[in-house]
């Protein structure tokens, strides 16, 4: 977001004259707190932070918001916001229920409804000729929903479920050991997996503890193309996988945008040192972590050799479709200020407009 918000200040081709602002908050994986923070952007009430002292001109009220990244936060913000008719514009929520426009009215998305991933998973396996196969489905709006849909379109093509169970990464030991045992239990060799990537990773523990082995995982967007769960699975289960992942994207620049950490060392910028020490484990001095690094961080530590998550760049397609979003933002903005050279200013922005 921040690389594609630079490039549109930078650019005298779309909203000369108008540079763009934001706000980044961390929801910390809380519905709680996503609804928390769009009301307070909703009431104009957020509190601002500039990178330097100069005075910033802004609308009374924010003009777009980018995100969530899930479908349950997303259905409970967009309530919040659709009065308002603040877009809301997700890089990643892929539940159909969002595209009820009645409840929704100013959601958009910037990657495909489940609506057709679903069914196309369901075509998949046919293809393969699978007609007897297991499901498991994260136990939110996304998998529920998802696998809804799949049900529906695999009974229609003949293919059977022996088994449909849920999942969700706090399940307490007893529900894991019944999914465990259902799978040990089964016939059918093939696990269809809408599941989101962070409760498979911790379904892949489980299975590893395990050692089941020996099936052929059909697997959601969610998780397939993950190289995180990749890594963490060491005994080999999820060997031979397919499923349906976002397409692949290339963004000139963006790279090294990322890589380039040290655009995020300033005063005003708290996250840093926390970001820094996780990335190279180590401990600025008088730094407010807990944590139990020995080694001493200089601020000039290399990036280039680290290999973990934020270097990891077969994330782009997800990148891509944040940076498609913000420049949507924009295209909006240029035309309602009737931008040529330069732009009315005078223009009154409304939210509903740029939506």
């Amino acid at each position: 977001m921040l690389f594609a918000i630079e490039e549109i200040n930078n650019s005298t081709e779309i909203l000369p004259g108008i540079s763009l602002g934001y706000k980044i908050y961390d929801a910390c994986g809380s519905t709680a707190r996503s609804v928390s923070v769009a009301l307070a952007l909703t009431n104009g009430n957020e509190v601002l932070s500039a990178l330097t002292e100069a005075p910033c001109t802004r609308p009374a009220q924010v003009q777009a918001i980018m995100g969530e990244s899930s479908s349950s936060p997303c259905m409970a913000v967009a309530t919040v916001v659709g009065p308002f008719h603040i877009p809301m514009i997700s890089h990643f929520a892929t539940c159909a229920c969002l595209s009820d426009k009645t409840k929704y009215p100013s959601f958009l998305r910037t990657i495909p409804s489940d609506y057709y991933q679903s069914r196309a998973l369901a075509q998949l396996v046919k293809h393969f000729g699978w007609t007897w196969v297991g499901a498991i489905r994260s136990n939110d709006d996304y998998g529920n929903y998802g696998m809804a849909i799949f049900t529906e379109t695999a009974q229609h093509l003949g293919i059977c479920l022996e088994y449909t169970v849920s999942f969700f990464r706090t399940d307490p030991p007893d529900k894991i050991q019944k999914i465990i045992d259902i799978f040990n239990a089964s016939t059918s060799k093939v696990i269809v997996a809408f599941l989101s990537s962070v409760d498979m990773d911790v379904l892949i523990q489980e299975l590893s503890n395990h050692n089941l082995t020996g099936y052929q995982w059909v697997g959601s967007e969610g998780w397939i193309f993950d190289s995180q769960i990749v890594a963490m699975d060491r005994h080999h289960i999820l060997d031979g996988a397919v499923g349906l992942s976002i397409p692949k994207a290339h963004v000139n620049g963006m790279r090294d945008f990322i890589l380039d950490v040290k655009l995020l060392n300033s005063s005003s910028n708290e996250m840093f040192p926390e970001f820094w020490e996780t990335l190279f484990n180590c401990k600025f001095k008088q730094s407010k972590s807990s944590a139990g690094n020995q080694r001493e961080c200089t601020g000039h530590e290399d990036l280039t050799g680290v290999q973990n998550s934020f270097t990891d760049m077969s994330l782009m397609p997800i990148f891509n479709n944040v940076y498609k979003g913000v420049y949507a933002v924009a295209h909006a903005l240029h035309n309602i200020l009737s931008c040529n050279k330069t732009c009315n200013n005078k223009v009154q922005l409304d939210p509903f407009t740029v939506s």
